[in-house]
């Protein structure tokens, strides 16, 4: 059987590809360019406007963002689409292939997290907090749960689902939240990664949390860290 060369698509931007034909190499292809991956990582909760997408991402210029839009789009990873009125508004939202991206995350969260070099100290979005507790919850400490969990992060909303087998979370109103957590991302990342207090943190005006005391304590328990490699 005779394998066709498939012609790459003008619209992916790139100058350069590795012209190696193993899938990690062809991801590479796809998502190598910088600013690519956490793009798709800010898209991961749901449909984004361009100015979210810009504030979530500091570090990035209008530019380079159009750029690699444009670039995940060709590559069939997003899609753009205007919202019904009111709103009328162009949002980017991945597609049903982009969203199958969240293992790759997960992946790299928890090899990462293993760097000596990992500065916990820098910029992060409540959608890398909302990954991160995806990611690192320790199902054997969860066991036993069921309980549902909201957070507020500057102007985003999100209400989670716990239980032993994992935590859902959504983009959405915590309405019915058993408790809540309402401050920076930062701040509720101090709690729960760097055992920090509860009641430490809201002395200092940085945090609230309302709602079964008890679910958050031992909620911010639930995610270990890995240990630091080397």
């Amino acid at each position: 059987m005779k394998l066709e060369k498939i012609t790459k698509p003008s619209g992916l931007g790139r100058q350069r590809w590795y012209e190696d034909a193993c899938a990690a190499a062809h991801a590479l292809d796809l998502l190598g360019e910088r600013w690519a991956l956490l793009v798709m990582r800010e898209l991961m909760f749901g449909p984004r406007r361009f100015g979210d997408l810009r504030a979530s991402l500091p570090g990035i210029s209008a530019n380079v963002l159009t750029q690699r839009l444009e670039g995940l789009e060709a590559a069939g990873v997003l899609v753009r689409r205007k919202l019904p009125p009111p709103a009328s508004a162009q949002v980017y939202e991945l597609t049903a292939w982009g969203y199958e991206s969240e293992p790759i995350f997960q992946a790299l969260g928890r090899w990462a997290a293993r760097s000596p070099l990992h500065d916990p100290t820098l910029p992060f979005s409540a959608v890398s907090l909302m990954l991160s507790l995806r990611t690192m919850l320790d199902p054997a400490r969860a066991a036993g749960m069921d309980a549902r969990v909201g957070f507020r992060v500057g102007e985003d909303a999100f209400l989670g689902h716990l239980t032993g087998a994992g935590i859902a979370i959504e983009r959405r109103e915590p309405e019915g939240a058993d408790a809540q957590f309402a401050g920076p991302a930062p701040v509720i990342a101090a709690a729960i990664y760097g055992g920090v207090p509860l009641a430490a943190l809201e002395e200092q005006g940085a945090l609230a949390v309302t709602g079964d005391r008890a679910l958050a304590e031992r909620f911010v328990t639930l995610f270990p860290l890995p240990p630091k490699a080397g």
